[in-house]
């Protein structure tokens, strides 16, 4: 039982979440309960009626889940009770910073101020409300909100960073276990209790049992299964691609990133800046289509391996999408504003799950009888893994409705000097 305890939370993924006194301080914050009112999914209630859970319920998830890795021996030997509190605070706090409608507002901060989200939830910590509590109850809010972003980098305990920001962190765990929950696109069974019974700390860093494989590539596949059925599915991306929209329009108006302090922050929620959207003369339209879900069409979509020059300059220049999109619209004798290319990298509904295409290691390790241990890179032992580890390139073209066919056909054209062994069948 945590010490101090307080009460239970109950979840619809893990059950019972039980909390101390020091928890409930937190969770009963106003930077945290106003995570009630931020969806973890915006946009993809456009597919997934369920889809309507909240960054609130995924932070008691990470939390938990935080507190069952360091309850695991292996971790316990090596780390203390308190940096155990620390870590589960820490995770409780970890998505504190993001904006209205998740990761649909980041495009802004990234634009207007060159802050992420992360960046935010770190000022947010130390800043707000929040802070005054961590402190009268003798923690640390700076600590506390460099581990909630993976920064803490103390010396010889990088596991706890590892903990909350890897590549087999708790919170994506939990997303991916709720995410698939709340939609119902269940792609993919995760073991993540046989996860954190598998990992260890090898020097000072998290790695994986090999007993624990199955498990490992079923959370790989389950995460790129997700990705393409949940984060990046066609409809729910048209949604987020209107509201980033409709926040560029307004943000003129609504001062959206004129934020200076903690509390004008913390004003802005998916409900306050829908509601002032809705008002604002340049973005009212948009929000009126989402209401009435007149949807962009996808006028155009295919799947690449990074190979290909020109693809891959699409994918990572904002430039030279911009000449593609000037080139489509002209084609098509529309208006550029009427084409939008959306690749999973677009700075404009940055996608920060991204991370989970790109190449990325994860540490595992063989045991012997006598205990020791030999660690490995996953791609070295798993073909899973290996041919599963690269980017997957989707490429889409949105338009309005009047407009696809003519978007459609002026795209083919364009677009028609990409070979076709650059085409992946998924």
């Amino acid at each position: 039982m945590p010490k101090a305890y307080w009460g239970e939370i109950k979840d619809p993924v893990h059950g019972y979440v039980y909390v101390t006194e020091a928890e409930k301080t937190v969770i009963d914050s106003y930077p945290m309960q106003r995570l009630r009112r931020l969806r973890q999914l915006a946009g993809s209630e456009y597919v997934y009626p369920g889809a309507n859970h909240t960054r609130f319920e995924h932070c008691v998830g990470v939390m938990y889940l935080a507190g069952k890795v360091l309850e695991n021996p292996n971790i316990s030997r090596v780390a203390t009770d308190e940096e155990a509190e620390v870590a589960r605070i820490a995770a409780l706090l970890h998505d504190v910073g993001h904006g209205p409608f998740s990761h649909v507002f980041e495009h802004l901060l990234i634009r207007d101020l060159d802050k992420t989200h992360e960046d935010i939830t770190t000022w947010l910590v130390e800043k707000s409300e929040v802070a005054d509590k961590l402190g009268k109850m003798g923690y640390s809010a700076t600590e506390i909100s460099k581990l909630a972003v993976g920064k803490l980098h103390k010396p010889g305990k990088a596991f706890l960073d590892q903990v909350i920001s890897s590549a087999v962190d708790v919170d994506k765990q939990d997303f991916i276990v709720r995410d698939t929950y709340h939609t119902g696109a269940e792609y993919g069974f995760i073991d993540v209790f046989r996860l954190i019974h598998a990992l260890d700390v090898l020097g000072e860093n998290l790695a994986v049992e090999l007993g624990a494989l199955s498990a490992l590539e079923s959370f790989i596949i389950a995460r790129i299964e997700s990705f393409k059925s949940i984060y990046f599915h066609r409809v729910g991306r048209a949604a987020q691609i209107m509201l980033a929209k409709a926040m560029e329009k307004a943000n003129e108006e609504l001062g959206l990133t004129a934020f200076k302090t903690p509390e004008e922050y913390l004003a802005m929620d998916d409900y306050t800046v829908w509601a002032a959207a809705k008002k604002c003369e340049k973005s009212r339209r948009i929000i009126e289509d989402l209401e009435r879900r007149r949807m962009l069409k996808c006028a155009y979509e295919r799947t690449f391996y990074e190979k290909d020059a020109m693809i891959s300059n699409i994918f990572s220049r904002d430039a030279y999408r911009q000449q593609v999109q000037a080139e489509i619209a002209h084609e098509a004798g529309v208006t550029v504003e009427a084409v939008i290319i959306d690749v999973p990298t677009v700075p404009s509904v940055p996608y920060h799950h991204s991370a989970l295409m790109e190449n990325m290691e994860i540490p595992v390790f063989s045991k012997t009888q006598a205990g020791e241990k030999t660690l490995y890179r996953l791609s070295e032992i798993s073909k899973i893994f290996e041919t599963l580890k690269g980017f997957i390139n989707i490429l889409r073209v949105y338009t309005d409705m009047e407009n696809r066919e003519r978007v459609e056909k002026a795209t083919a054209k364009v677009l028609g000097k990409i070979p076709s062994t650059a085409k992946i069948s998924y």
